[in-house]
């Protein structure tokens, strides 16, 4: 397997994960959720997609990818009376961009504030 990428707490700790594994030119990326560098989560749904995102194309960025090379997209949602405000912020990070095939599913307990995961798998350049 190629060199694991590794992400570490803001305080320093290390995650029991890595933040990516790239085997054969493709890219996992774990599950990010809606925390900012400084620790908050946002509290509208959209920001918390928004804020997703910017933490996947973070990892994926280390990983050598981009969302322009996503294959595959899973997303968890606290409550699917959601959907359509997490659809509508999450097709305006692939606006100009071909969409992956996705999966959303509803979950429970999230910790906090937090109302949604994505991973997804990529193609490194």
């Amino acid at each position: 397997m190629s060199e694991i990428q590794r992400r570490w707490h803001e305080d320093g700790k290390p995650r029991p994960y890595t933040a990516t594994a790239t085997f054969g030119g493709v890219v996992w990326a774990c599950g990010q959720v809606p925390t900012k560098a400084d620790g908050s989560t946002p509290e509208t749904l959209g920001d918390q997609v928004d804020t997703v995102f910017d933490n996947l194309e973070k990892v994926l960025a280390d990983a050598g990818a981009d969302l322009s090379r996503v294959l595959k997209v899973t997303v968890f949602l606290a409550d699917f009376d959601e959907f359509d405000e997490f659809n509508a912020a999450y097709l305006n990070r692939f606006v100009g961009l071909t969409l992956p095939p996705r999966a959303t599913v509803q979950v429970a307990r999230f910790r906090g504030a937090k109302r949604i995961e994505m991973d997804v798998v990529a193609a490194a350049k």
